[in-house]
């Protein structure tokens, strides 16, 4: 029998081709969110692939149909589901690791060189022509050698963000729940607070997964423990952030400059970015290769096709509903 796969966005023709060659395949091909649509369109599909945008808590999942007997989300970070509800539902859930680690590392660097060097207010200036006379005091940023960088969050991404920007010669510290073995820290100093790696900050990235107990993290209080004049990049979740006490001290002048590409309410973010100065904005691409995306959809199919084969795969965020009952 072949099972009946529903996908709610469109994704690399690569990965089209590998679900229509081993499912009934219907794709969500509108531009908007599928959004409350999802149920009705779910009835009598086996298996669902959906996006990080959708939104599956408990009541959402609650109205799923009894056909659906796995899901796959088309991203590592699942705080768009809800797994509690889905793993009471029995209905297991498989998200995307690793595949994006590198995509979402290097993008993570070039937001600290914007925002090191200013680029996104220079490229402003030169569109706007408004590039006058080589002068030795425009538009300068800032070397990386020999400064900082504090990683909040060092996971797969947060090793490989390590490994690159120890190769711009910064100075690497890191907190996490607990130190990592020395052959994966990357030679970066571990901080068993928050509060402490803030400290020494002169450059901070944001590379933890977003959990009901890290949400607004970063607020006005623990901001104000960064040095004076330091950047901030976030290639993780805009919730980690409270966004006002951030405004806030970059109007200071306290947090010098920003590199983002995650924010709260996601795509409709608050007005108020795209007036604060020295602030590269990117609107959440940081897996945006066709390398990565191909192997997200790849590696989603693969956890549906496990499922199927009656073992977990080993992307399943929750293998507990497999054991007997």
């Amino acid at each position: 029998m072949t099972h009946k796969l529903f996908i709610t966005g469109v994704a690399p023709d690569a990965v089209l081709r590998r679900a229509a060659a081993d499912y009934e395949l219907s794709v969500w091909r509108e531009p908007q969110p599928i959004g409350g649509r999802l149920a009705g369109l779910a009835r009598g599909q086996d298996a669902l692939i959906v996006m990080p945008g959708d939104r599956l808590d408990a009541a959402a999942l609650q109205t799923l149909p009894a056909s659906v007997q796995v899901l796959a989300t088309y991203s590592v970070g699942h705080d768009h589901v809800d797994l509690a509800a889905a793993t009471a539902r029995g209905l297991p859930v498989y998200h995307t690791p690793d595949v994006l680690t590198d995509a979402v590392a290097d993008l993570a660097l070039l937001l600290v060189l914007a925002a090191a060097r200013g680029a996104s207010d220079a490229e402003r200036c030169l569109r706007e022509g408004r590039w006058g006379p080589w002068a030795p005091t425009a538009f300068l940023g800032r070397g990386l050698q020999g400064r900082r960088l504090g990683l909040f969050g060092m996971g797969r991404i947060g090793q490989a963000i390590a490994r690159r920007a120890a190769a711009f010669g910064m100075v690497l510290h890191y907190h996490k729940r607990s130190a990592l073995a020395p052959s994966e820290a990357a030679g970066a100093t571990y901080h068993d607070s928050l509060d402490g790696l803030l400290a020494v900050s002169d450059v901070l990235c944001v590379a933890v997964p977003s959990t009901p107990a890290l949400r607004g993290v970063l607020d006005a209080r623990r901001l104000a423990l960064l040095p004076r004049g330091a950047l901030l990049v976030n290639i993780a979740r805009g919730d980690l952030i409270d966004e006002q006490a951030l405004f806030d001290a970059v109007q200071r002048g306290h947090v010098a400059g920003l590199g983002m590409d995650v924010y709260q309410g996601e795509p409709d973010i608050d007005p108020r970015w795209k007036t604060l100065p020295r602030c590269t904005l990117l609107p959440h691409i940081g897996s945006a290769t066709e390398e990565a995306r191909t192997a997200m959809g790849l590696l989603a199919l693969e956890g549906v096709a496990a499922h199927f084969s009656g073992r977990p795969g080993a992307n399943c965020l929750n293998p507990q509903v497999y054991a007997p009952r």
